[in-house]
């Protein structure tokens, strides 16, 4: 009596990658992870258009980027979507809220003082107040953040 192995062998690559594919439409996740602090005005001078009040975005949704994402001033003029997914205190986040940044400025040399220091981005107070929640008194918030 011949024993056939084959189809239980198929079955199994039929199976692991209908979960591979499966696994792969399930991860939500597609962006890079860091902090996000806010800072006030004022805004101008930026390192990276100086005192021309153009660059700002007319929805005032822009950040000035830290030296992980600054590239020596590549990062000037940069979208990404931004969200809040974490905070050290319960329900700092607004929940499913994503907003579009631009940079204009490097952390190193903005001109107001930011909520705190060494975070991955600083947002202006328009785009942090658009991810966390106004009743929040976190300083800083941990956010997932994609390049447009």
């Amino acid at each position: 009596m011949l024993i056939r192995e084959k189809p239980l062998l198929q079955w199994q690559q039929l199976c692991f990658v209908f979960f591979l594919f499966i696994s792969l439409l399930l991860h939500f996740s597609h962006g890079d992870v860091g902090t996000a602090a806010k800072y006030p005005p004022p805004y101008s001078p930026t390192a990276c258009f100086g005192g021309d009040l153009s660059q700002f975005p007319t929805n005032n949704m822009f950040a000035a980027a830290a030296d992980g994402i600054w590239e020596n001033g590549a990062a000037c003029g940069r979208q990404y979507f931004v969200r809040c997914f974490s905070a050290s205190e319960p329900e700092a986040c607004v929940a499913d809220q994503t907003v579009q940044i631009t940079i204009v400025d490097h952390t190193e040399s903005i001109v107001s003082t930011p909520t705190a220091r060494g975070t991955t981005m600083t947002l202006s107070s328009t785009a942090y107040k658009a991810i966390v929640n106004s009743s929040a008194t976190v300083q800083f918030v941990t956010i997932e953040f994609l390049q447009v």
